[in-house]
């Protein structure tokens, strides 16, 4: 509901339990870009079917994420990803409370991204090698470039359903069915339950509140993650 409704979130949360669990962080990885395979096309259909979708956006931003996912889950299965990990989390920490911010004291100037292909790129690698991040790295940045929260949240939540078909693909292709736990059949079922919900959050929450939230939770998750990842 979360993920939906801001558009990020579902992979770090649910990555984040999964690995406190004790599952690798390939595993996890794996599971919950399986499981998103489910919940994104559900959250895409239901952010269409609201017409919260930037079709120019959506073209713009897909194809690079596809690419810089297969890198990241391939990365993934080769080495450990928490060398890079503080670094980024830092960076979205940071950029949440900027964010937080801009949202409290109304200061959102809406205007067309301009820089939307290398993000894509770079947020699908993170996404896949990180076990998460998608929605938090392009979402938070689409709306620092002063894009519309909720046409931003739509397009990116549609997208990622493309990203996470092709990052599941490769940690098949790379570790077989072992990547797959059964927590991979809860994260799905509860997930495909809550997605239809946060897309109709996104459509008649106001702007500035949005913006508030995504700040709160970016801050939230990537401020927690890096203190576990420093402790």
């Amino acid at each position: 509901m979360v993920d939906g409704a801001l558009g990020m979130a579902y992979g770090q949360i649910s990555s984040t339990l999964l690995i406190n669990m004790g599952v690798p962080p390939a595993a996890a990885s794996a599971g919950v870009h399986t499981a998103e395979t489910f919940t994104t096309a559900v959250s895409g259909i239901s952010h269409v079917a609201h017409r919260n979708v930037d079709w120019r956006l959506f073209a713009r931003i897909v194809i690079p994420g596809m690419i810089g996912g297969i890198l990241g889950a391939y990365v993934l299965t080769q080495i450990h990803a928490d060398t890079a990990r503080p670094i980024v989390l830092s960076y979205l920490t940071l950029l949440g409370l900027y964010l937080f911010y801009r949202g409290v004291m109304h200061r959102h100037t809406e205007k067309r991204p301009r820089v939307v292909e290398p993000l894509g790129l770079v947020g699908g690698f993170l996404d896949a090698g990180g076990g998460g991040g998608w929605g938090a790295i392009v979402t938070s940045n689409l709306l620092v470039q002063g894009g519309n929260p909720r046409k931003t949240i739509g397009t990116v939540n549609t997208a990622e359903f493309f990203l996470t078909v092709t990052i599941s693909a490769t940690f098949i292709l790379a570790m077989g069915w072992e990547a797959f736990t059964v927590a991979t059949v809860g994260l799905l079922i509860g997930g495909v339950l809550a997605a239809p919900f946060g897309a109709m959050i996104a459509k008649r929450v106001n702007p500035d509140l949005l913006l508030t939230f995504v700040g709160a939770i970016v801050t939230l998750t990537s401020g927690y993650a890096l203190y576990r990842a420093l402790a």
